[in-house]
């Protein structure tokens, strides 16, 4: 099949195509599970910077096409641009039905060099900044981010969680999450305090985070990955995915949106992109419905 990809004029349906449903994040709040990554707004991290204009009018557009769950960091900058910053001026006052998700963890000096990780006693000013960034006098979701933005380390969070725990009891955090984390490391987290989400690897062609994928489902939490779209220096191809992209008349990375939209319910897709066709096509895949033959011929985990 050589059609274009979803969403475009001739890709275009009478019928009208399924949404990627909803998730009850931390059972409190409903958000669809297509949102939105904001991660290269401000530019490449140690490439060209952004453009102010294209970056607001992308966090914009995918406000419109129905992204009410939006991923960010105040150590997503460039030289010149920072998510943050670009999220206010285009978003704020935020829409009351729009969850904007944080992390914090991961210490980033003003060359881009991710040189530490936060202490417990360094949390609230971490906590404080991505509020007073973002414009806000709560943050609806903060993920504690482990191992800078390395591999997982299997050391104890408790520590740095319980200080993020204390912040949501002031009503500085509403929900709390994790990110880069073993299953060890979420169990200590939700001894301590209840955990809404968890922000880790996995993808279509990066499946060995399967057992918590459904671990997260059994228990209501949101399962949020990151580089589901490659990156990472892991390219998005492989010749079954591209079988079932033809199929469809779908992209590579339709595909994978829409296979993780398939493989759990617990699965909240946030993808990134400082590009409004890509963010066009990204959203789109919100509407593409992978079948039985799809799913096996992409792998429900390793």
């Amino acid at each position: 099949m050589t059609s274009s990809p979803i969403g475009s004029p001739s890709g275009s349906s009478s019928a009208p195509a399924p949404g990627p449903g909803t998730f009850e994040l931390g059972g409190t709040v409903t958000v669809p599970r297509l949102g939105f990554g904001a991660m290269q707004l401000p530019g490449r991290w140690s490439g060209p910077a952004g453009d102010t204009a294209n970056a607001v009018a992308v966090a914009r557009r995918a406000v419109e096409l129905g992204a009410r769950h939006i991923d960010t960091a105040a150590f997503y900058f460039s030289s010149t641009h920072r998510a943050n910053d670009l999220l206010r001026e285009a978003l704020h006052p935020y829409p009351a039905d729009v969850t904007i998700a944080t992390k914090v963890g991961p210490l980033r000096d003003e060359t881009g060099e991710m040189y530490a990780e936060a202490r417990p006693d360094q949390l609230r000013g971490e906590v404080e900044r991505n509020l007073e960034d973002l414009g806000v006098e709560a943050l609806d979701l903060v993920n504690l981010r482990v191992g800078r933005l390395g591999s997982e380390v299997a050391e104890s969070i408790g520590e740095r969680f319980a200080v993020l725990a204390a912040l949501r009891e002031e009503g500085l955090i509403r929900q709390l999450g994790v990110s880069n984390v073993t299953r060890e490391q979420l169990a200590e987290a939700r001894s301590i305090a209840p955990v809404a989400a968890v922000q880790n690897r996995f993808g279509v062609l990066d499946q060995a985070d399967a057992a918590l994928v459904d671990e997260c489902a059994d228990a209501g939490i949101a399962y949020m990955p990151f580089f589901a779209l490659g990156g990472g220096h892991t390219e998005l191809a492989g010749a079954n995915l591209r079988k079932v992209a033809d199929r469809h008349g779908a992209t590579a990375f339709q595909v994978a949106i829409a296979w993780g939209l398939a493989r759990s319910p617990s699965i909240v897709q946030i993808p990134g992109t400082a590009s409004l066709a890509h963010l066009e096509e990204n959203m789109a895949a919100g509407r593409l419905v992978l079948d039985d033959e799809d799913m096996t011929l992409l792998g429900r985990r390793e």
